[in-house]
């Protein structure tokens, strides 16, 4: 590996999403949400093997945070990212490596001998996506991988970390201590709500990530979930929502905390602790719909735009811009992907 020379260090579940259009079907026999994230349960786990049965899949590199460190990777120099996550030893993972590789994102993967790589089966439906995961190795990384003698100097080099909320489900320790030494390092802590079911369900692990927290990151569905799970008056007001977890107690008081909600295609809310009573709106330029391909993965796109663009030390409101514009060139592609030749979008 190169010297320890990254910047942002992203941890999070890598997965290769299984990819079919046209999935209406699907949705109505498993029970799935035209758009949504779940985790697969029993009744869930044939359809991995009846979409490369019955349709024609896409395979695609995948996984929240590793799509959001691919994002960055794109806007950044070489090695000013990398992501560790927990395969197996198969060729999914062999395929998200070169995923990797061509966006210039460095891996640092806990290898797990025997274990299959965790797969998201994504349904597509018009300008929806539905998102089936099973975890496999994916939820069997284990928290001394952090301190090993590949990744410590990793943490120790980094500025800026992200973490996916999916990692919530079975991780929350190697959570915790990420982002208590990004806040005791006066560090930069980022954390993506990834999905409705994380405040929903898994409210208490992150309660106890919140506070050492710089940015979080979500979106409405997200946002109404969060407030819902808190008991707030109005689960559609994104503005009071943001200003709610804004304000809420942080370790690191010398940064103020900043909430971003997006919306898809409608404006995108930031609320920052310093001025909470001061919400911004950024205009989102929605693109035709003839140009939109397929949604998956646009807001890990917006995240890892956001965050190479913080990384690069661009303002706040560039940094939502450049997120918007990664957004925006995701959703004209297949799956969470950029466009080749890369870009320059800073």
């Amino acid at each position: 590996m190169a010297a320890p020379t990254y910047q942002l260090f992203c941890l999070g579940n890598p997965l290769l999403d299984v990819q079919v259009t046209g999935g209406e079907k699907l949705l109505e026999k498993y029970g799935l949400k035209a758009n949504d994230a779940i985790l697969a349960e029993d009744k869930h786990m044939p359809i991995y093997d009846e979409i490369v049965k019955n349709y024609t899949p896409t395979y695609v590199a995948g996984g929240a945070s590793q799509n959001a460190a691919r994002g960055a990777a794109y806007v950044l120099p070489p090695n000013s990212v990398v992501y560790t996550g927990c395969v197996g030893d198969d060729d999914l993972a062999e395929q998200l490596k070169a995923a990797n590789k061509r966006e210039g994102l460095q891996e640092a993967y806990l290898v797990k001998k025997g274990e299959k790589t965790g797969a998201c089966a994504v349904v597509i439906t018009g300008h929806h996506r539905s998102l089936v995961t099973t975890l496999r190795a994916a939820e069997k990384f284990e928290q001394s991988h952090l301190s090993s003698p590949a990744i410590a100097p990793l943490v120790e080099a980094a500025k800026v970390f992200y973490v996916e909320g999916f990692f919530l489900t079975h991780g929350t320790e190697s959570v915790l201590e990420l982002s208590k030494k990004a806040s005791n390092a006066a560090k930069v802590f980022v954390l993506n709500l990834s999905a409705p079911f994380i405040p929903q369900f898994f409210k208490a692990q992150l309660d106890q990530v919140i506070p050492h927290c710089d940015f979080i990151i979500g979106n409405e569905s997200e946002a109404e979930a969060w407030a819902s799970a808190n008991g707030l008056p109005d689960s559609k007001d994104l503005p009071a929502i943001a200003k709610a977890i804004a304000s809420l107690p942080k370790s690191n008081a010398s940064r103020p905390r900043t909430v971003i909600f997006t919306q898809g295609p409608h404006s995108t809310i930031v609320v920052s602790s310093a001025e909470p009573d001061a919400p911004k709106v950024f205009k989102v330029n929605p693109l035709a719909d003839s140009l939109i391909v397929d949604t998956n993965g646009a807001g890990d796109a917006f995240a890892g735009g956001f965050l190479g663009a913080y990384v690069a030390g661009k303002p706040v409101d560039e940094c939502i811009e450049v997120g918007h514009k990664m957004g925006a060139m995701c959703v004209q592609l297949v799956g969470p992907q950029f466009k080749w030749p890369k870009v320059n979008i800073l």
